[in-house]
């Protein structure tokens, strides 16, 4: 797989992600479900705490990755809703914590939302990867 980032400012990339980017060379497309803060069993966790939901949501997403014998390095697009953007961006750097040593930065969307499937979830990051 090779990847071309397409950055016509390189404002974002402060930020950790790109405008957009050209992938080619595909063998594999992996479409992620939206990750939140759930344990093994489902059972919603971190009511209330911002960092502690965005940990566990990157956690389970660095699980469905492993599990599709993929990384971090491996998105190629993540979308992320919260329902309180402000406490989300205070709390970034924990993406930039897990993508920044992968050298990834994947064209990334946050949207606010008034609320998740689970009342209790604060956050939800959906990624597409591929190798």
């Amino acid at each position: 797989m090779q990847r071309i980032a397409v950055n016509p400012w390189d404002w974002s990339l402060a930020l950790g992600y790109s405008q957009g980017e050209i992938v080619t060379g595909i063998s594999r497309h992996l479409v992620c479900a939206g990750q939140t803060a759930v344990n093994a069993t489902g059972a919603p966790q971190h009511a209330g705490d911002m960092r502690g939901q965005i940990g566990l949501t990157l956690d389970n997403l660095e699980n469905v990755l492993a599990k599709a014998g993929m990384g971090l390095g491996n998105v190629i697009r993540l979308n992320v809703y919260a329902t309180d953007v402000d406490a989300a961006l205070q709390n970034f750097d924990l993406l930039g914590a897990r993508f920044g040593p992968t050298g990834n930065a994947p064209p990334m969307t946050l949207l606010g939302v008034t609320r998740l499937a689970i009342p209790t979830l604060m956050i939800e990051i959906e990624a597409t990867a591929a190798d």
